[in-house]
Order: C-alpha cells, then structure tokens, then sequence
C-alpha cells in the first residue's frame, strides 16, 4: 500500500549513530549485538508531556500503585467520579495522559476514566520495561480500581490488553487502536531499523524467553484474539507506518464477536485525537 500522499511520519525512526553502534557490535561479537538490541528494545523514550495533555495532568486523581508480581511502581491517574468505569491503557513510549481526549469525551458521556504510566514510561520510575509490564499493570490494576466496563489501548497497549483478557481480565468491551500483532514480526521489524542481518532476530527472541521463561510469540494478538468472546472494536489506519493496517486486520479475522474500523490519513497518533473515531468507540461502549 503506498502511502507517499500521506502527511504521516513514522516516529519510530532510529538515529543514525545507533545503526552505527550496531553494526560495529554486529563485527565484533554477535552476543554483545543481541545484549545492546535487548537494550535498546526495552527503553522506551521518554517524550516530554505536550500541553495539550496539561488539563488531564492537573484535573486527574494520581496515586502510585505498587505492582507486587514485577516489583515496580506506577503512576495512575483517575477522572470522573461515575461507578462505570474505563481503563485506557497507553502504548510504547507513551503516557497515561496520552488519550486525553478519549478520556474527556468518555467523562462527559458519564464514565469515569483510570489510566497509567506503564513502567518507565511518563511519571513512572525506571529506564526499562516490556510488554509482560504492561500486562501485569492492567491485572494489579484491575484488582485495585476494578471492576471496568470496558478498556481501550492504543499500539502496545492494545497487544497488551489482548492478553490480559485472554488471562482473565474480566471487562464487557474492549477497543484497540493501532494494535500490533505478532511478536516475531515486530522483533524482525526492529532489526530491520537497526540494520541488523535477520539471523539476530531469533536470537534477540531467545535472549527475552531465557530471560523472562516466556515464548515471545505467544503474545501475539492474534492467539489472545482467537480465545476472547467479548466484543471488540478493532481500529487502525490504513496510512499507519509505525503499526501496519495489516496487524488489525489480522487480529480481526480471529475474533468471533469482532468489528473491523480502518481510517485515513490519521496515522498512528493522531487518530487518538479524531472526533469521528472517538464518537466509535462511545457509540460501541454505549450500545
């Protein structure tokens, strides 16, 4: 699909002294590659908050929540003071009050709103994280500010989401907005960015099984889709170059009670902020 009429740009774009730190690791040993890809894979970016996010900042509730099962610490914010309650979980690099206006619409139709900074991610302590934070966050948060009528993640968030439902994370609809899908293919995507030859992808997967005693690739969407009966709103852009439209669609095709919204021109963040796809989603929790 091309998308060169598309006013989007891929945020993920590694810097150039990166590759060629990689590529002079990749010489000299292949363990020392795979240590500083590990590393690289899991530090997010701390972005600076934009002011549009200030109002969420100032006018939410935020505690620190400790999550016993990764013995870290996070940021939760809450607003609205409504029964029925949403869980907005943010993607990689991002921040709690990432889906500000989401949250703002959802507080005006009557909900209340929680959501997080994931492990070193906004507000929250620490330099590194990965998915099975994210999920461990959504579960120590459940238990807390539980129970949810619904949730909505966005890229990793939405991955992550996927799992938690699939683990037992009992809510009546999830949405996902610019959800990844399979594991292997977002760790071959990652290597390809750092320029690496392709055999360092398996070994960077075998490098996060042996450390974490999981197999990457059963988190994948796709398998958490195939076991959830809930609805679910599945929404992507069709002009998304960080998470390709294919992952969704993907997904969506597993699902046995799934609803498919592909947008334009959006991209991967902006569409957070479009009226249209947030009047989706209400309309999906709503009805």
């Amino acid at each position: 699909m091309s998308q060169t009429k598309s006013n989007v740009r891929n945020s993920q774009e590694v810097p150039q002294f990166v590759i060629v730190t990689a590529g002079i690791l990749e010489k000299l040993s292949k363990r020392l590659t795979v240590l500083f890809a590990a590393k690289l894979f899991s530090t997010p970016i701390k972005h600076k908050m934009p002011k549009r996010e200030f109002d969420m900042d100032k006018s939410s509730k935020q505690s620190i929540l400790n999550v016993p099962n990764i013995e870290k610490n996070i940021v939760v914010y809450e607003l609205g003071a409504s029964s029925k309650k949403i869980l907005l979980v943010h993607g990689w690099s991002g921040r709690g009050t990432q889906l500000f206006k989401i949250a703002e619409n959802l507080v005006a139709e009557g909900f209340s709103v929680v959501s997080f900074d994931a492990p070193a991610h906004g507000k929250s302590a620490g330099n590194s994280s990965i998915m099975l934070e994210f999920i461990a966050s959504i579960e120590e948060i459940d238990k807390k500010f539980g129970p949810f009528e619904a949730a909505v993640g966005h890229s990793l968030g939405g991955m992550a989401l996927f799992n938690a439902v699939k683990d037992g994370f009992q809510i009546k609809k999830l949405i996902t907005i610019g959800s990844g899908d399979v594991v292997q293919d977002i760790i071959t995507d990652f290597i390809s960015k750092l320029k690496l030859k392709p055999t360092i992808g398996p070994l960077l997967s075998q490098h996060f099984e042996k450390k974490y005693s999981k197999t990457m690739n059963s988190y994948s969407a796709y398998l958490s889709a195939q076991e959830i009966n809930i609805p679910v709103l599945v929404i992507h852009d069709e002009n998304d170059i960080d998470v390709p439209v294919s992952a969704s669609i993907h997904i969506h095709d597993y699902l046995t009670n799934g609803s498919l919204f592909i947008t334009k021109k959006l991209g991967h963040r902006k569409i957070l902020g479009d009226d249209k796809v947030i009047g989706k989603i209400i309309d999906f929790i709503k009805n």
